[in-house]
């Protein structure tokens, strides 16, 4: 992504990968890694020289997003010593488990930590030669300018961060290494892990074999400054202007999850809560539920065949617009309708499998409304119950939501229901959709900011986003009574989706 002065997108490259399922673990190959780095940047130099009749050979300033958590482990010249275990993995359950227990702080089973605990508990004979542990975004960002660092949100992922000192938690990397030297590891942690920076701060310049790197034709200049690389939960923070606390954004699609800047540190654990950081190191609850629109997709999906079998027409958004909005109609509680849209397993509420079931009371009012509102509302069930613990037990306070991803496409309709659903308002702004790439940049972009005084938080209000169209929504009063109805029968019901996964 190529920003302008103005922080709008003027250019843009894009290559496609996926995933890879290897003797049993998800990965890239850094050949692909290196080979779409290339070509996103070749992407975009097409894209510039088509627009603008100019060859792309130096910008003010650059930076790599990219995936957060997983595990790269490089020996001391750098190079792998196992195949790069990405996010998507589980099977640190059990280092995690052991972890979270030690720190008294919840450890997801992506997180780095957990992967290189797992491994040295299997006894495998890498760890011991680790001299380089870091992301997907350090990897890349080491191999362009020869500094090992990571933003602070990016590290935030990899082991817990002391927010007071934008760092690296102290008492944990001592809790860790006297566990780890129990089980033979002979390295302090702290001294294979990227150093922490925050937004502003310097993170290299592009060298001469970086440059090569990315443009392998010579045409990009070498001495390009860089900010610190960064995970995509954290561009995502910046994209939807949400890193200021009392603020938040909620990305809903496929899977949903909720990012809350906190005002301070959670008073203890919870293992439905992730606590990551902003861009800047400010503290944040991350609320990540397996299953969104999934279930609702395919229910319109059937809409659609039947309006086809009667002999209608309809494009997909025209159809996705009038089914949301048919749900405005409906009862404030949905009319006593049940569901749930659980495709996979879902940990917030206890489930490793999942079963989607739609379930009514022969009494309970049965209409297309109210279908399309109990669909909409069980696309939140699992967030809201994540969320209630931030709220009820925490009693953390949030001013707006920003939202984004294919729930918001539908003007308004998603944001009324989120609104509902968290009791909160929620803005979508007109950038919302650009995510992580242009998050990157707009960090760039702060790092060259003449006055360093100012936070990111200013500079996204007074630079970025002061002139943002935009649309909120405040929660309605009945809608959200209606949605806290919903929720009783909800966490009552969890019982016939449980008797469906043993059953079904």
């Amino acid at each position: 992504m190529l920003i302008d002065d103005a922080h709008l997108p003027i250019a843009a490259g894009s290559f496609k990968w996926e995933n890879r399922l290897e003797n049993g673990i998800w990965t890239y190959s850094m050949e692909d890694v290196i080979s779409g780095l290339q070509g996103c940047f070749k992407s975009l130099s097409d894209d510039v020289r088509e627009k603008y009749g100019v060859t792309l050979k130096r910008v003010r300033s650059m930076g790599i997003s990219a995936m957060m958590h997983g595990y790269i482990a490089l020996d001391a010249d750098g190079e792998l010593l196992t195949p790069f275990r990405t996010w998507r993995n589980t099977m640190t359950g059990e280092a995690a488990g052991w972890l979270a227990e030690a720190f008294k702080f919840n450890i997801p089973q992506r997180w780095s930590v957990a992967h290189l605990y797992q491994s040295i508990l299997d006894g495998e004979e890498h760890v011991n030669s680790i001299a380089y542990l870091t992301t997907l975004s350090g990897y890349v960002h080491r191999r362009l300018t020869g500094r090992f660092v990571l933003g602070v949100g990016d590290a935030s992922g990899m082991f817990p961060i002391d927010s007071s000192l934008g760092s690296y938690d102290r008492e944990k990397l001592d809790i860790f290494d006297s566990m780890a030297k129990e089980k033979g590891f002979g390295l302090s942690l702290l001294s294979v892990l990227p150093k922490v920076l925050k937004a502003g701060e310097p993170a290299g310049c592009l060298t001469e074999e970086g440059a090569l790197l990315i443009d392998p034709t010579g045409g990009l200049e070498p001495g390009i400054p860089f900010c610190p690389p960064e995970g995509d939960a954290g561009t995502g923070m910046v994209a939807t202007n949400s890193v200021r606390p009392k603020t938040g954004n909620v990305s809903a699609g496929t899977s949903v999850f909720a990012m809350s800047v906190l005002e301070k540190p959670l008073s203890t654990y919870y293992p439905e809560i992730d606590m990551v950081t902003t861009s800047a190191g400010d503290p944040v609850a991350m609320v990540h539920c397996n299953n969104c629109t999934g279930e609702l997709d395919a229910w319109i999906g059937v809409f659609k065949e039947a309006a086809e079998a009667l002999g209608a027409k309809a494009d997909a958004d025209t159809l996705y617009a009038a089914l949301f909005n048919a749900a405005l109609a409906g009862d404030k509680d949905c009319g006593g309708l049940l569901a749930y849209n659980y495709l996979s397993g879902e940990h917030i509420t206890g489930f490793t499998e999942g079963r989607p079931l739609f379930a009514r009371r022969a009494d309970s009012s049965f209409n297309l409304a109210n279908f399309m509102r109990v669909q909409l509302f069980t696309t939140l069930g699992a967030l809201r119950t994540g969320m209630d613990i931030l709220t009820l037990r925490e009693n953390v306070k949030l001013d707006m939501m920003m939202g984004h991803g294919g729930f918001f496409k539908v003007p308004v309709v998603g944001q009324k229901v989120m609104a509902a659903a968290l009791d909160v308002p929620v803005t979508v702004t007109s950038t919302a959709g650009e995510g992580g790439a242009w998050g990157i940049a707009v960090l760039a972009a702060f790092l060259t900011n003449e006055n360093k005084e100012q936070t990111l938080a200013d500079y996204l209000d007074t630079r970025v986003f002061k002139n943002a169209d935009s649309t909120t929504v405040p929660p309605d009063k009945e809608d959200a009574a209606g949605f806290s109805a919903f929720m009783e029968r909800y966490t009552k019901g969890l019982a016939i989706e449980r008797a469906a996964v043993e059953s079904l």
